[in-house]
């Protein structure tokens, strides 16, 4: 059970936010937003669908706005990339590459909701969800009945959103933990580009 890419996807990143430490998780993600202009962390991600269960991690990139990189290396190899105007989804295995425009997919995935400036907001209503744990919750429901996820909440710790836990239409229940976060590093611009490999089917996605 491959996850998909926004049944892929994302979420938001474990990374440190200029709100004050006992800040609410809405206020938190608020100043990820505004605050980051690039991100990068290690995920892992486990997607649970009737008692199956299917596990993997890999590296996310983003360049607000608009561009990110979500690269899965364990257990197979698939490379999702937004360049700001169109979305590749590379599944090495398959010898595939799916191309698609890329604003039609924003607000569909975990990596989409971060990359943009505020596409979670104009597409979920944000509900403090209480603290659980050590982590400081929120959850987000969409605003349309059609929206890939029908249920998003994003977990905070000392001003990081450490993990992400996703519902979607289909019946996966996905959760995402990053770590090792870097905000505002610099990363090459070529991390956001794709060139369909020699010799790959290259189709176009809805």
């Amino acid at each position: 059970m491959k996850p998909l890419f926004p049944a892929l996807g994302a979420a938001v990143i474990a990374v440190c936010l200029a709100a004050p430490a006992q800040a609410s998780a809405v206020a938190q993600l608020k100043a990820f937003v505004s605050g980051s202009k690039t991100l990068a962390a290690d995920f892992t991600q486990t997607v649970t669908n009737k008692g199956k269960r299917e596990e993997a991690s890999g590296r996310l990139e983003i360049a607000r706005p608009g561009k990110f990189r979500w690269e899965y290396t364990k257990p197979y190899s698939q490379l999702i990339v937004g360049d700001g105007k169109t979305l590749w989804i590379y599944d090495q295995d398959l010898a595939q590459v799916t191309r698609k425009a890329q604003g039609a997919a924003l607000g569909s995935s975990p990596a989409a909701l971060l990359a943009g400036n505020n596409e979670i907001e104009r597409s979920y209503k944000l509900n403090e969800a209480g603290k659980q744990g050590d982590l400081e919750w929120l959850a987000a429901s969409p605003k349309k009945q059609d929206n890939t996820f029908s249920a998003i909440r994003m977990g905070f710790k000392n001003n990081t959103l450490a993990e992400m836990q996703l519902t979607d239409s289909f019946g996966n229940d996905t959760r995402i933990v990053f770590s090792r976060q870097q905000q505002n590093a610099a990363l090459p611009a070529n991390r956001f580009a794709f060139t369909p490999p020699k010799g790959v089917d290259v189709v176009s996605g809805d």
